[in-house]
């Protein structure tokens, strides 16, 4: 799904906001990182960024590293686009696509250094299982994506999905399982705050690729 022609909102005055939103030239062809952000930093992405508040708080604890969320749903994104320039953060781009359809067609081989995927939609009936994002060929296209050492994140509040998540994540021979970093844990998504108060209990693990 491509929604390069976003038009830029505009302000009082007539004067164009600032936006994060990147149009890329093709949506059959890898987008040069470069043309993503203003200065080469190493890049981590988010998968399904919701209201964006997981990628605000981290993207500014660490301005020395690029975020790109790719989100599908166009009301959440536009919420990150008018949060992210309103923080001054300049290390995060927005790409409305399909998660997996972004991993398997615009994003180049060994970009990233970091894939964060949050409470992704467990549709949890049975017959619904196909839709899940997290499967084998996920778990391919994410080797792909990620540079040698590069970790995968994963949150869920859903127990069999996380059953799942990690049979097949565990089950690729070219990553091994290991601990969530306590920094990056601290930083919680409204969803997680959510299930939390709730007291449901969240479930979370990564994945290194082998070098």
């Amino acid at each position: 799904m491509n929604t390069a022609a976003i038009e830029n909102p505009t302000g009082k005055n007539g004067v164009q906001n600032p936006t994060l939103f990147f149009a890329p030239s093709s949506i059959v062809e890898p987008i040069p990182t470069e043309a993503l952000f203003p200065s080469i930093q190493p890049l981590e992405i988010e998968l399904g960024c919701g209201d964006g508040a997981f990628l605000l708080r981290y993207a500014a604890l660490h301005p020395e590293r690029n975020f790109l969320a790719v989100e599908r749903l166009l009301g959440r994104i536009r919420k990150l686009d008018r949060k992210g320039p309103r923080a001054g953060l300049k290390n995060i781009r927005l790409l409305r696509f399909e998660a997996a359809y972004a991993m398997e067609y615009l994003l180049l081989r060994a970009c990233a250094q970091a894939i964060h995927v949050y409470f992704p939609d467990p549709w949890p009936k049975r017959k619904h299982h196909r839709r899940r994002l997290i499967n084998a060929r996920f778990m391919e296209l994410a080797a792909c994506v990620l540079a040698p050492a590069g970790l995968i994140h994963f949150r869920t509040d859903d127990a069999d999905y996380f059953t799942q998540i990690t049979a097949v994540a565990r089950a690729n021979p070219g990553f091994k399982e290991v601990p969530a970093p306590e920094e990056l844990t601290a930083v919680s998504t409204d969803f997680e705050k959510l299930f939390m108060g709730k007291g449901l209990p969240i479930h979370r693990t990564a994945f290194e690729k082998k070098t």
